[in-house]
Parts: C-alpha cells; structure tokens; sequence
C-alpha cells in the first residue's frame, strides 16, 4: 500500500509564495537540491495541482535539464522527467507523455486507486489540492527556508486544525530547515 506526502518549500512564516504569488524567496542552494534529488529517487508518482504542475514542468523538462545548468539541477530534472506525474485539472486539454490528467470530480477516487495499487511514495503538491485531499495524506513535510515573507499563499489552506506528531526534524547547512509530520 503506498503513502501519501504533502510536500512544500516554504518561508519560515509558513507560506509557499509571497503576496504577490512569487517564489524567488526560496532561491535553492545546493545542498537542498541534493537533498530533493535524494527523496525524488525514492518517489513512484507526482501529484500536482494546476498550479504547481505549471511551475515545474517546463523548467524541469525543457530548461533546468540542459548542458550548462548546475549538475544537481540537470540530475533533478532527469528524475522528474522519469516519474509518472498526475496533474489534477479541469482546464487542461493536453499534456505530455508522462503526464496523466485528473478531473477534480475524481481526485479522491483517482489517489485512493494509487494508494492501493502502488507500492511506494506518491508525492502531492499544491495547497488547494492537498486541503481537498487532507483525509488521504500520509505525512506532511516541510522545507522551511530562512525568509520571513509576511503574507501570500498559505502552506495548508484548511477550515479547522489538524493534530499531527513530530517524527523527523533536521537542519541543512544552508538554514533550510525540514520537518516531516504524521498522524498521531
């Protein structure tokens, strides 16, 4: 049976953009993507709001993987474009090989048949997504980067609190801090 992981960079105050929906304050130094690349190799799928999706395919597929970009990014980009990736839409029409759409009427359907049928690590990213999603997320992990943004996009965007316990925390040499949390 496989498991379900929020995962988001955030600021330290707990946002994933800041108010004008950026993310340039989580410029990543190296020794975060290495450590990306090593939780990617252990990831079966991808699943991704719109939003998210649109983030990171194109620098991952067309940009950050060419001759000339940092050896860590090429090597992330590789792994991406090698994981199967679930973008949950209803506006999108097409999407690459690799990629499969999910309408949001079938989300809960869609991750409960993965769960089941992978053996391994699906990785959900995207707030609306996870907030929509909260009753089949395994664990919540968090990079925490070193900036205080004051506002924007929340981490989790939920009506009523969630009880989780502490069961991994660690500090990059960057400042970059990681917390992963379960249901007690």
């Amino acid at each position: 049976m496989g498991k379900v992981i929020y995962w988001m960079n955030t600021s330290i105050d707990g946002y994933i953009a800041d108010p004008d929906g950026g993310m340039n304050f989580m410029d990543p130094p190296e020794d975060f993507h290495q450590e990306a690349n090593d939780q990617v190799r252990r990831i079966e799928a991808f699943l991704f709001g719109r939003r998210l999706y649109e983030a990171m395919e194109k620098p991952w597929t067309e940009d950050l993987g060419k001759e000339g970009a940092p050896a860590v990014e090429r090597e992330f980009a590789q792994l991406y474009k090698e994981t199967p990736r679930y973008v949950f839409s209803d506006t999108l029409q097409t999407v690459p090989e690799g990629v499969t759409i999910v309408r949001r009427k079938d989300a809960v359907s869609v991750v409960t048949r993965l769960k089941q049928e992978i053996d391994g690590t699906l990785q959900l990213g995207g707030p609306e997504l996870a907030a929509s999603l909260l009753d089949l997320i395994d664990e919540f992990w968090v990079y925490a980067f070193p900036v205080i943004v004051g506002g924007g996009k929340p981490y989790l965007p939920v009506r009523e609190g969630l009880l989780l316990r502490l069961v991994e925390h660690r500090a990059l040499a960057s400042g970059t801090m990681f917390r992963r949390y379960v249901r007690p």
